[in-house]
């Protein structure tokens, strides 16, 4: 994995700059030296929710073939704008996966209709008419390991306001991120109405 630093200075110089890039290219060096360069290095925290209280959730539940599948999605307004959504999903069907582990499609669609067979949620939600995977509803894939999946992400492309009333879908298979109009995710295997908290 990759670690991404920031670092914000006016007092080092460039030859005192550069060793600190190489000792973060060097973790084991970098660990051995960190109190040695930790107060030339000024590291920004950002209070991204203002409320740690969600303003919305959906329960999303399983269709007739997955009726174990669960799931909670909670959307939170963040200081900069744009929304933080975090969602934990339980049984989904990797089961026949490599390993128990595989991706699943995630998307908002246009309407908050769950009536089984899911088949009432229209399109994405996609007001600026993007091609997909550049719908505002497109969400990163769940990464499920033995039926469990959690993440959180960032979207500045979405409001409180445009979430709540519709439906997030997960998908039974992964989103390809080319095939028009959905990235070819399979059927809809859960859904839940986004409500206001």
């Amino acid at each position: 994995p990759f670690v991404m630093w920031t670092f914000h200075t006016s007092s080092c110089k460039i030859r005192k700059l550069k060793n600190i890039i190489v000792h973060l290219s060097r973790p084991a060096e970098y660990i051995k030296s960190k109190r040695k360069i930790m107060n030339k290095i000024i590291i920004p925290r950002i209070n991204l929710l203002p409320h740690t209280r969600p303003s919305a959730v959906a329960n999303i539940q399983g269709n007739s073939t997955h009726p174990l599948l669960h799931s909670t999605a909670l959307f939170y307004h963040t200081a900069m704008g744009g929304i933080l959504i975090q969602v934990e999903a339980f049984h989904l069907p990797d089961d026949d996966l490599p390993d128990h582990s595989g991706f699943f499609g995630m998307h908002i669609h246009e309407h908050g209709n769950c009536t089984l067979p899911f088949d009432q949620t229209g399109s994405h939600y996609n007001p600026t008419d993007e091609p997909h995977p550049n719908h505002a509803g497109d969400f990163p894939p769940l990464l499920s390991n033995h039926g469990y999946a959690w993440t959180a992400f960032y979207d500045a492309r979405l409001t409180i306001e445009d979430c709540i009333g519709r439906s997030i879908i997960i998908h039974g298979g992964k989103d390809d991120f080319t095939t028009q109009p959905s990235g070819n995710s399979g059927d809809k295997i859960g859904c839940g109405v986004i409500q206001a908290l």
